[in-house]
């Protein structure tokens, strides 16, 4: 007979269930069980440790899942979670079940034990153009579940990411940036949430670089449940990619997102795993990363274990700046990773690489300032001699430059704040046209975001001497992002220079839901010495696209990495 933790773990025994025991015809069995329990429970007391076992049982297409410790969870004949107690607490929200996005739909769910794991394998049609599986592992008295997903075509929702639908009354405190609750409404979409104290919130703000993904969750009275992102090698964007981890309001949702459109340049990966990754139980303290490597004995399809993988080491990066973190990005089509290189002479290693040709990417913070391609085979260290940066544009002698070059607008007013709030929360700086005087006015005081007409003209003023107003200069504007084919507008003493084409960027709303990540993009001009004077000249910087303005944010826009006028 197989063990039913329904009944044994009898302080989980809820009325719904017992109302459908007596419907489904099993009341006299499960009463049997249910009389033992009891008597088992006043012998020995409702210790709840008294009655945890290790196991599964089979219901409806699905399964009941006890990990022997502190976990009792349901996978449905969906591939779904819409049951799951931590020492005893309902943690689901009941009005939808945790799963896939909106959930895999009807699939074929079989769980084995394999050692001290149970192993529960879901295969769904209906969410991708051909089968879907979805992995759910538990290790025996370990309060995680696992998860992996093998794809092999992406996935026609045009998303993948899994959601746990927590309840709101039971883990209450999650990332502030993205709790929508006490909010009147959105202000943008049906994402962007505003609150009567003028600030702002939404599922996009608050969100960690792929390369500093950890563990990200929410708390409640006891009660702790984080997501551990694991592996991102399937997923796409690179090292300075960021997605949804949260959202709180009518409940509490944490998410693990894979794959998504959102601000995405890179196509997605398919054929691959994605994962392993787990959603972490705790008293409510934040969990260390939980060790992987049990998975690799499991037999999942697509995972490729350690013996099958190969490492890069760079003996060193030279002619970097003492002033920036260096990251080092391998990606081909099947596989993206990336190494911090070593302050002190830029040497890295990149480990646990899947077989294949890799194209390299040094960027200085997140400015691409190199280029290349390493082989990594199985079992192999692939070494790459000391590399020389040749195109970090900051070595290039400049008459002024407004901030520098390195990929983000984070030195400029409001910069921080992208990531965290929309651009018309309160505790953001007005966004008004700015002077800025060379030489004068702080690089804080120039302008994150260029928009059409909330902060339109940008004004540079500066002053030249008379042999420098006799020459020809080269004028740069860089930007990380734009939005509705954003681009400059510039004049020169008045004179307007050509209006240059639209960069490629995502087709996605972007600077307004969190992100300021695009293709870092130079906006090049050639300026003869008839537009200078010697003494003082004047630039001007306005936004220009092909789309009308939705609000005075969802606007042709640009978003700043650096302006200069070279010698």
């Amino acid at each position: 007979m197989n063990y039913d933790p329904r009944i044994t773990r009898s302080k989980h025994l809820r009325v719904a269930d017992f109302l459908r025991f007596v419907q489904t015809g099993r009341l006299r069995y499960y009463r049997t069980l249910l009389l033992l329990s009891c008597a088992l429970a006043l012998t020995f007391g409702c210790k709840h440790d008294a009655f945890a076992a290790f196991g599964f049982t089979p219901v409806d297409g699905g399964y009941v899942i006890d990990n022997g410790a502190d976990l009792l969870f349901t996978v449905n004949a969906r591939g779904d979670i819409p049951s799951c107690t931590y020492k005893g607490t309902q943690v689901c929200d009941p009005r939808k079940s945790s799963g896939i996005a909106s959930g895999l739909g009807a699939s074929s769910v079989n769980a084995v034990l394999t050692g001290n794991c149970i192993v529960v394998t879901c295969v769904s049609a209906s969410v991708a153009r051909s089968p879907f599986t979805h992995y759910y592992i538990i290790q025996k008295g370990v309060n995680d579940i696992y998860m992996a997903d093998y794809v092999t075509s992406e996935p026609n929702i045009g998303e993948l990411r899994y959601i746990f639908r927590a309840l709101y009354s039971v883990l209450p405190h999650g990332p502030p940036h993205s709790d929508n609750f006490g909010s009147p409404g959105p202000i943008e979409s049906k994402d962007i949430f505003g609150h009567p104290d003028g600030t702002t919130t939404s599922k996009y703000y608050g969100n960690h670089q792929a390369k500093d993904l950890g563990v990200n969750g929410a708390t409640g009275n006891g009660i702790g449940l984080f997501m551990a992102f694991g592996s991102r090698e399937s997923s796409s964007g690179g090292p300075f990619y960021r997605d949804i981890e949260n959202q709180e309001g009518g409940d509490q949702e944490i998410y693990n997102y894979m794959n998504s459109g959102h601000a995405q340049l890179e196509e997605h990966r398919a054929n691959v795993l994605y994962g392993p990754y787990a959603y972490v139980f705790t008293d409510g303290t934040t969990p260390a990363v939980p060790d992987f490597s049990f998975v690799s004995n499991l037999g999942l399809t697509g995972y490729v274990g350690a013996a099958g993988r190969g490492q890069v080491v760079v003996a060193g990066i030279k002619g970097r700046s003492a002033d920036y973190a260096y990251t080092v990005a391998f990606s081909n089509s099947t596989a993206q990773y990336w190494a911090t290189a070593s302050p002190s002479n830029g040497e890295c290693t990149c480990a646990g690489m899947k077989p294949g040709t890799y194209a390299i990417t040094i960027y200085k913070k997140e400015l691409g300032v190199w280029t290349g391609s390493v082989d990594v085979a199985a079992g192999n260290t692939t070494k790459v001699k000391a590399i020389t940066i040749t195109d970090d544009p900051s070595t290039v002698m400049a008459i002024w430059r407004i901030g520098d070059w390195d990929g983000a607008p984070l030195k400029f007013e409001n910069g921080t704040l992208i990531n965290i709030m929309h651009p018309s929360d309160v505790r953001m700086k007005t966004w008004k046209p700015v002077v800025y005087n060379v030489g004068v006015t702080p690089t804080g005081e120039w302008p994150a975001v260029q928009f059409r007409e909330a902060n339109s003209p940008s004004t540079i003023n500066f002053t030249l001497n008379a042999k420098e107003a006799a020459s020809a200069h080269t004028f740069k504007i860089g930007i990380t992002d734009a939005l509705y084919n954003g681009r400059p507008v510039v004049a020169v003493n008045g004179n307007k220079l050509d209006i240059p084409e639209a960069s490629r960027q995502s087709k996605t709303r972007t600077l307004t839901t969190g992100s300021y990540r695009g293709n870092n993009t130079t906006y090049t001009w050639s300026i003869p010495p008839a537009d200078f004077v010697a003494g003082n000249n004047t630039i001007t910087i306005t936004s220009f696209g092909n789309a009308n303005e939705l609000s005075t944010w969802l606007c042709p826009s640009f978003i700043y990495d650096c302006v200069e006028l070279d010698d």
